[in-house]
């Protein structure tokens, strides 16, 4: 007799294996994305690596937030290639994917009013049947605390302030436990406090052993706590680097067309970037 499948089985998944520090967890190569009949991206070859921090930078429409799609195999590539844990994008399911990057979104929005818990907790939902689901409730916990969100728990995730809403989803994104950690812009809605609480956690998680990409306007910040950082200026890099080695004057006027100034930070060393106020800004043609 014919044995009927059950639909809601679910599936034996290779769980990741550790990546040793500084070896690539995502890697892009001659990558070019059209959106729609525009070209966004082109000949893009970059490397986030497992125990850092890299920060993409540059202007509005420079395409930071097109490249990060494209690394978590959200947008599919026109020409070249993208590869997670050493295997094209492509070769990977949904389920696979998920147990190796997490993606926070620019905005995050709900159509219901679920609770700040169950909003976090469905972090978890690709390690359903595998052998680490035993890890969720620690899991959500130790994400709701680092982001600050506890005392909110049973709160309805619409009744939160932006801010609020983007800390939480932001925990979500931690208590997936991926390897490959993909942040677009998510100090945009914080205040100051938790600019620098993302950010260490960022940190944190790449000391950890996760490599992070996040998307990041605030150059001082880019500064302090990223590894290195790429410089996107019209669909391509610019260059890529430390930080401290590729913010300079020059390159960030030229990139922003805005006249800026560097300078060491007195206790750090780190850059700390200022618009070089009265100046002229450059113009595009220029």
């Amino acid at each position: 007799m014919r044995t009927l499948r059950n639909p809601f089985r679910v599936r034996a998944r290779p769980l990741p294996a550790p990546v040793s520090p500084g070896c690539p967890v995502a890697e892009a190569r001659g990558l070019r994305v059209r959106l729609g009949q525009r070209p966004v991206l082109d000949s893009i070859d970059l490397t986030a690596r497992s125990g850092e921090v890299l920060a993409l930078v540059g202007p509005n429409g420079a395409g930071k937030s097109t490249l990060l799609a494209a690394l978590a195999a959200d947008l599919p590539a026109e020409h070249g290639e993208v590869r997670i844990d050493g295997r094209p994008v492509t070769d990977w399911s949904a389920a696979e994917l998920a147990l190796r990057r997490a993606v926070l979104p620019q905005s995050a929005a709900l159509s219901f009013p679920f609770p700040v818990a169950d909003v976090v907790r469905m972090g978890r939902a690709p390690w359903a049947g595998t052998g680490r689901a035993d890890e969720d409730d620690p899991a959500v916990a130790s994400a709701m605390a680092a982001t600050e969100v506890t005392e909110f728990a049973e709160r309805p995730f619409s009744a939160l302030s932006g801010g609020e809403r983007a800390r939480v989803a932001l925990a979500r994104v931690l208590a997936q436990r991926a390897g490959l950690l993909l942040l677009d812009e998510p100090t945009a809605a914080l205040d100051l406090r938790h600019q620098e609480l993302v950010l260490r956690i960022c940190r944190e998680r790449a000391a950890a052993g996760d490599a992070v990409v996040v998307v990041l306007h605030d150059l001082g910040l880019a500064a302090a706590y990223a590894d290195r950082a790429a410089v996107l200026h019209d669909g391509r890099i610019a260059v890529t680097g430390p930080p401290a080695g590729v913010f300079t004057g020059e390159l960030l006027g030229a990139v922003y067309r805005q006249p800026v100034e560097v300078f060491p930070h007195p206790r750090t060393g780190a850059p700390l970037v200022v618009p070089a106020r009265g100046a002229r800004p450059t113009s595009p043609q220029t």
